[in-house]
């Protein structure tokens, strides 16, 4: 019997993205202690990684904006399919701006989040790939505000104050593997709490 190896996730990087730490409680929930997660800067590299055999699976969040390309990619060039979906909230999200910064013109922000809260106030707004990057810009003062985790200016004290406090997002994840499993028909979970909303109650 060949040694069993461990199973290799890619996500969205770079560390503490929504991306890595979904990916991270995804893996947790499933007991896979084992489990590798390799960080890339955008999904095409990702299923490249998956066609290379470097990766086995990839998670993804369904409201990214290449995600419907990666869909089609993944399926007619690489053989790649959706294995899995699920629900999971977002970081504690909010509107952080530098301190020194009376009135702000420059707002970076994942382009999925945009819808998240009125960003009307900001003249320019500047697409970022992840909450993360956002936070290393603010960080290094490339932008004035930016849309990213709270926990920035609870571990910076004094550098970011709270413009805009958005809390989390419960997002729809998918996974890719190499084995298709919808080729026999639907693939759902009958008992999912929200297939139990669909019943009425008894009683």
């Amino acid at each position: 019997m060949g040694r069993r190896t461990s199973p290799r996730f890619v996500t969205l990087g770079p560390a503490g993205t929504n991306h890595d730490m979904v990916t991270r409680n995804y893996l947790a929930f499933h007991g896979l202690d084992d489990a590798q997660v390799l960080l890339i800067d955008d999904f095409f590299d990702g299923l490249a990684t998956m066609a290379g055999g470097e990766a086995d699976f990839m998670v993804q969040v369904a409201v990214h904006p290449d995600c419907a390309e990666v869909v089609s990619r993944a399926h007619f060039d690489h053989g790649i399919h959706i294995v899995d979906c699920f629900i999971s909230p977002s970081r504690e999200l909010g509107i952080l701006t530098r301190a020194e910064i009376a009135r702000p013109r420059t707002l970076a922000l994942q382009p999925a989040t945009s819808g998240y809260v009125d960003i009307s106030a900001w003249p320019e707004h500047v697409p970022a790939s992840s909450i993360m990057r956002v936070a290393e810009g603010l960080l290094d003062g490339a932008w004035d505000s930016g849309l990213t985790a709270l926990e920035l200016a609870e571990r910076h004290p004094g550098r970011f104050r709270v413009d805009a406090v958005i809390g989390t997002v419960d997002d729809p994840w998918l996974v890719y593997g190499r084995k298709r499993v919808a080729d026999s028909g639907l693939v759902a979970w009958p008992e999912s709490p929200g297939s139990r909303q669909f019943r009425p109650a008894k009683g």
